[in-house]
């Protein structure tokens, strides 16, 4: 991966290549599909909507293809603050530089999300695939196809393909049934790169993604992780040193996030340190501290201090 975050000189092969931008509302599965089709985790997953914030790459590379995959923050209809906008604003502005958009629903469930994603990617005219996820979730059976056919009816997809992104079911063939919407054109990417993130905005995200399958409801949403230092071990060469800030928007859930006796915060730093070994193949040492910035999500100063302001 390159530490800037920017594609690096294409190769001369011709192949179809280009922009797929997974498009939906919040928790449909669009991250889970996004790992489930690169082999790796590239985009954080947590059970609660909204995980997403930002735009990020994801590049597939096969014989005669290259899919760079889009993943975007859910569409939702609910903009209370602003970093709800920045993630819609995120979303959408990518609709239409994409060459085609995959629209992640949920089987047997239509929402007012749905509808205005639907709304957004008409008007974006590009090619909209219908993915149609959790299809292992759906009950009763029964209702699914009559499902399937409704959701098809409401624009002129061009194609419509049931699946499951956990289960791995019927998504060994999208690739190619993507690549079909590509154009012809040099590689974006070198051929072994799977991400344009930078080092620091992965470890971000690793470490965001412990703290929020680990906390209450309603704190996850109100913290960001900013990377104040990654870089070699001075005195143990091979390891990595990674220190980082956890920002929370009052002074009560930085009690919550450090917990009793220090023990919630020491958990999520067991529980990153060992997936940032496992990310960057070596050993790392983690440092963390929780800090409070007031109301932080609705100031657009600290929404361009924190990487999240277009």
């Amino acid at each position: 991966m390159t530490d800037e975050g920017t594609p690096a000189a294409p190769d001369q092969e011709l192949a179809h290549c280009g922009f797929a931008a997974l498009v939906g509302r919040p928790n449909v599965g669009k991250s889970t599909l996004l790992n489930a089709l690169l082999g790796q985790k590239v985009s954080i997953v947590s059970p609660r909507p909204q995980t997403t914030r930002t735009r990020i790459h994801g590049v597939l590379t096969r014989p005669g293809m290259q899919i760079v995959f889009v993943d975007l923050p859910g569409i939702h209809a609910n903009q209370p603050r602003a970093i709800n906008r920045y993630m819609n604003r995120t979303a959408l502005s990518s609709l239409a530089d994409s060459d085609v958009n995959l629209f992640v629903i949920e089987a047997l469930r239509w929402t007012e999300e749905d509808e205005r994603a639907l709304a957004e990617l008409r008007a974006a005219g590009r090619p909209i695939l219908l993915l149609i996820n959790k299809v292992d979730r759906a009950q009763p059976r029964s209702r699914l196809l009559p499902f399937i056919a409704e959701i098809s009816g409401k624009a002129d997809f061009a194609q419509v393909v049931p699946l499951s992104a956990l289960k791995r079911k019927n998504i060994d063939g999208l690739p190619d049934l993507i690549a079909g919407y590509l154009p012809e054109s040099p590689l974006l990417y070198p051929a072994g790169q799977v991400t344009d993130a930078s080092d620091s905005f992965m470890a971000a995200e690793i470490i965001r993604e412990k703290l929020t399958r680990r906390l209450q409801e309603e704190v996850p949403y109100g913290l960001v992780v900013e990377i104040e230092g990654i870089g070699q071990a001075e005195d143990e060469p091979g390891k990595l040193i990674v220190q980082a800030a956890i920002w929370v928007e009052r002074t009560g859930q930085k009690a919550i996030v450090i917990g009793k006796g220090g023990e919630l915060l020491k958990e999520v730093g067991t529980a990153a340190r060992l997936d940032l070994k496992r990310h960057f193949g070596r050993p790392v040492h983690l440092e963390l501290w929780v800090k409070v910035r007031e109301g932080w999500t609705d100031d657009e100063a600290a929404l361009r201090k924190f990487g999240l302001e277009m």
